[in-house]
């Protein structure tokens, strides 16, 4: 299934969204966004586009109304999410978590593009596997630029087969954050996490654990 959903965020004015497949978006608020699943996905196989647009002056809150469940697919067990996002204003992005289910193996890929005036909080929430399960595997890459420059590559995997599986340690949780701008003053205390300040300004916070907690 391949899923589609863009959202379009202007000033002074409700933000204006389509979407078509799996998924579904619905205004919550003046500037928030919920995104809703319309049937099973992703499974296997399965592509989902998200493209967000806030323009300058504007502001957009996106967030979900559950926790997304990735699934293995009848004929293959990868399934890939790709996140376009073009900031001009201030966005914030704060989904419930990603849960990969038994052997499923999801790979998400966000872009983000800043101007000078774009404020942007990506925060997202990973965890392999239900009660029992730690075969899955997820793949998270972030690229951000600002004003057409480099400001942050970014890629983590998680779970079976990941670099960080090995039998001493073996985390099938992760919380990660991009902050821009911030400095790592701005950031909330969490001792857990490992906060990089970037040279181009901005942080990213990143966390992993066994089990996702609050």
């Amino acid at each position: 299934m391949h899923s589609r959903v863009t959202v379009v965020a202007c000033p002074h004015r409700l933000p204006r969204i389509e979407f078509g497949g799996g998924l579904a978006a619905r205004r919550t608020g003046a500037d928030t966004v919920h995104l809703v699943s319309a049937a099973a996905t992703p499974l296997g196989g399965d592509v989902i586009e998200i493209r967000l647009i806030v323009e300058p002056g504007a502001r957009l809150t996106l967030r979900s109304a559950a926790a997304t469940v990735v699934l293995p697919g009848a004929t293959t067990l990868t399934s890939h999410a790709n996140w376009q996002i073009e900031a001009a204003g201030e966005l914030y992005v704060d989904l419930e978590p990603t849960i990969v289910a038994a052997d499923a193996r999801h790979a998400s890929v966000t872009t983000v593009h800043l101007d000078d005036h774009g404020s942007v909080r990506l925060r997202e929430r990973v965890q392999i596997g239900r009660t029992g399960e730690r075969q899955g595997f997820w793949s998270g890459t972030l690229r951000v630029d600002r004003n057409h420059r480099p400001l942050l590559r970014h890629r983590m995997d998680l779970g079976a087969g990941s670099l960080s599986d090995d039998v001493l340690h073996a985390p099938r949780a992760t919380i990660s954050e991009f902050r821009y701008p911030a400095a790592c003053s701005d950031a909330e205390s969490d001792p857990r996490a490992t906060l990089l300040a970037l040279a181009g300004g901005g942080t990213l916070s990143t966390r992993q654990d066994e089990l996702l907690t609050t």
